[in-house]
């Protein structure tokens, strides 16, 4: 019978039955999953120091199905606040812990299904032997939060596999697969589920039998790296412009990383462990680690809001999509990759004939990549029906409609789909900037009516906008959640105003940028300065590829909403541009012109005709404005729209406009959306610069009433 030698709320340690050995088991009672909080953390020590001196091995497991999530990221950014000192020494101390269970004298066997991440993989780690079940995921994602790890990978996976993989794996930050960490040798074999427990217990009897060198395992994670000159140059060399290859400036970590690893190749365990924990602390302390973990405590809000309201939600047994466009056939992708049959309707065989075309390429660029098989892409083209007919909808109760952005066009498409299909079918309407409430009123029941606003590319974008019109139910605003999430996408809830959230900010930044270009700046500096300062691309390329005649649309649609700061102007640059009829990408002339390269991607060059149509020379352009004040002019007007988005509660939460922001627009992440980078400003210098160029450029930059109290929300 075993014998329980320590239980608490976290942790188990017991003798195993009918065995010599003994078993560690993680098992957070109050949680779903596994996880390193103080209190986990404190029970293992106790659990530990319990574990008898004559120990003939320990098997590690996980009392739940998985193993791992590794450390409870919610306790973070408290701890980030510390000095450095205090960071090194908390840090130490797990190290410390999880030394002990590698310095025990007996093998240790640790058994992972599920996921061993971060915390997780270095708990693993400390183990002499690792099993797992096919489909684990294991990896160290700390670099994607702005940090390290903590607790010894940068120690042990060095010693384990060798420095190119584990700087691979820890620099990277991604996550591998068992097949994939065995080839590495993170772990030791990979067994069925059924099986996992008992080849466990195998492998320490094996240990016990001698046949296997623990001992030497745990003298080799401990040891200095043997490499020579050469080796150790050539190792680190690539694997550094690799990482910057990737990463680039902006993010820190995986270059710390790599310094922990480098400085520990000839240190024993404890000041390799020393170096660890310093350059740990150092990147605690980073705008980007407060920036990128307050971005993945701000996605796990905004789901677990989204699934809070599951309970309303209708369920969606099929869906239809009216227009079988680029955003038609994006939406109609999506559903069916989610597994949720949908209609494909359009007036036009050849636009429906292009829908399903631009589906199939998707999903063949998906088997090509080894994501899916021909027989799955089969099964999910098999779920978008193209139909011309529109009683066909009458088996659809959930209906999206993704017409041209017309608001006419639109109230004439949505009256005749809510004549034809059944009272409780919910209608989402794919509009950027047409008010949800104004496109109800011509409903006979609003209440069934919301905003689904879908990005382009769809299948790449993660953000859909849900918008509440003055009169959509709980239900329908629940439905629209539910499906979002289904489809893999990032749902934030929106009042209806001009522009939603999203648009309406933007278009303050384009403001700004039309103001830049009729001071006489070049559209390509201004760029070339905003994609230094972190964005993907510049307001004027951003232009090219949204469609100029879709941002002088929307333009139109600010300019009534917000006329003090957003007017529209005959001599604006996105207007002479929609005059001259160069929409962008779309038609090959834009700010820029457009050509394919040899893959057939668009290659973009500056010609001079531009020049001229802006009213410039090409040569001479205004040159006292600084890369700075390029940057303040284009980004206070963000900032500022977005607190009084919030001040007027057309989004609820400052980490669900971040969020927004990131995964919508492509804010850089390492800022972490408008309002943390406005905070790690300081209300004080937003107030100054505010008022000193509301003087000088007008209402755009007034600063936003309340924005101290705004930013102390974030």
């Amino acid at each position: 019978m075993s014998q329980s030698l320590y239980s608490g709320n976290c942790v188990e340690l017991k003798s195993i039955e009918g065995t010599e050995f003994h078993e560690l088991s993680i098992n957070l009672k109050k949680e779903s999953v596994n996880k390193f909080n103080a209190e986990t953390l404190r029970e293992l020590e106790e659990a530990i120091s319990k574990i008898p001196a004559s120990l003939k091995g320990l098997l590690v497991s996980s009392g739940k199905e998985t193993f791992l999530a590794g450390a409870d990221i919610t306790e973070f950014l408290e701890h980030f606040k510390k000095p450095e000192a205090e960071l090194r020494t908390w840090i130490g101390n797990g190290q410390k812990l999880f030394s002990k269970l590698e310095d025990l004298n007996a093998p240790t066997v640790c058994i992972i299904s599920g996921f061993a991440l971060g915390g997780g993989l270095e708990f693993a780690l400390a183990c002499d032997f690792r099993i797992a079940t096919p489909g684990t995921k294991i990896g160290a994602p700390e670099t994607k939060l702005g940090i390290i790890p903590g607790w010894g990978c940068t120690v042990r996976l060095p010693r384990l596999i060798g420095i190119d993989p584990a700087i691979e794996w820890i620099a990277g930050g991604n996550q591998y697969d068992a097949n994939d960490a065995l080839k590495v040798g993170v772990i030791d074999g990979i067994v069925q589920a059924a099986d996992l427990r008992s080849a466990g217990l195998s492998l320490l009897s094996q240990c016990a039998a001698g046949t296997m060198k623990w001992k030497q395992r745990k003298i080799e994670k401990q040891a200095p790296i043997t490499l020579n000159t050469t080796e150790r140059t050539m190792a680190l060399n690539i694997s550094k412009a690799g990482v910057f290859m990737v990463a680039g400036k902006n993010y820190p970590a995986p270059f710390a990383a790599i310094e922990a690893i480098e400085k520990s190749l000839d240190s024993g365990r404890e000041e390799a462990m020393l170096n660890e924990a310093t350059q740990f602390a150092k990147m605690a302390k980073t705008t980007q680690a407060a920036a990128l973990v307050g971005t993945f405590l701000g996605d796990q809000a905004v789901k677990k809001k989204a699934k809070g309201a599951k309970a309303l939600a209708k369920e969606i047994k099929q869906a239809a999509v009216l227009g079988a466009g680029i955003m038609g056939g994006g939406i109609a992708y999506q559903s069916a990759v989610s597994k949720i049959p949908i209609l494909m309707k359009d007036i036009r065989p050849e636009a429906l004939g292009h829908g399903m075309k631009e589906a199939a390429t998707l999903l063949d660029k998906q088997v090509q990549r080894g994501k899916a098989t021909p027989l799955s892409m089969a099964d999910t083209l098999s779920k978008i029906s193209p139909t011309l007919k529109q009683e066909d909808l009458k088996t659809a109760n959930y209906i999206i409609e993704a017409v041209t952005e017309n608001e006419k066009v639109k109230i004439s498409v949505l009256k005749e789909v809510e004549d034809t299909v059944g009272p409780d079918t919910i209608i989402a309407s794919n509009t950027s900037t047409i008010s949800i409430t104004h496109l109800a009123n011509s409903l006979k029941r609003p209440e069934k009516f919301c905003g689904m606003h879908f990005f382009n590319p769809v299948p790449k974008m993660p953000l859909v906008e849900i918008i509440r019109g003055a009169k959509s139910s709980p239900e329908t605003i629940a439905t629209a959640v539910q499906y979002a999430l289904s489809m893999g996408k990032t749902p934030i809830v929106v009042n209806d105003c001009p522009g939603f959230l999203v648009n309406r900010v933007l278009f303050a930044y384009f403001t700004a940028f039309n103001q830049l270009v009729k001071e006489g700046v070049d559209f390509v500096r201004i760029d070339q300065v905003m994609e230094k300062w972190g964005w993907p691309m510049g307001p004027a390329f951003l232009l090219d590829v949204v469609g100029v005649d879709t941002a002088n649309h929307a333009s139109e649609v600010m300019a009534k909403g917000f006329p003090d700061r957003m007017p529209l102007h005959a001599d604006d640059s996105v207007a002479l541009l929609y005059k001259a009829n160069r929409f962008g990408q779309k038609n090959g002339k834009g700010f820029y012109s457009y050509s394919l390269d040899a893959k057939g991607k668009p290659k973009k060059e500056v010609l001079p005709e531009i020049y001229s149509l802006l009213g410039q020379d090409g040569k001479t352009f205004n040159t006292t404005v600084s890369d700075e004040d390029i940057v303040s002019r284009l980004m206070l007007p963000f900032v500022f729209e977005s607190a009084r988005c919030l001040n007027e509660k057309i989004v609820d939460e400052a980490y669900e406009l971040d969020l927004a922001m990131l995964t919508g627009l492509g804010f850089p992440p390492f800022r972490g959306g408008p309002m943390r980078y406005a905070q790690a400003i300081g209300a004080g210098s937003l107030i100054e610069k505010g008022q000193l160029f509301a003087k000088k450029y007008g209402p755009l930059y007034e600063v936003t009433s309340g924005i101290e109290g705004v930013l102390k929300n974030v």
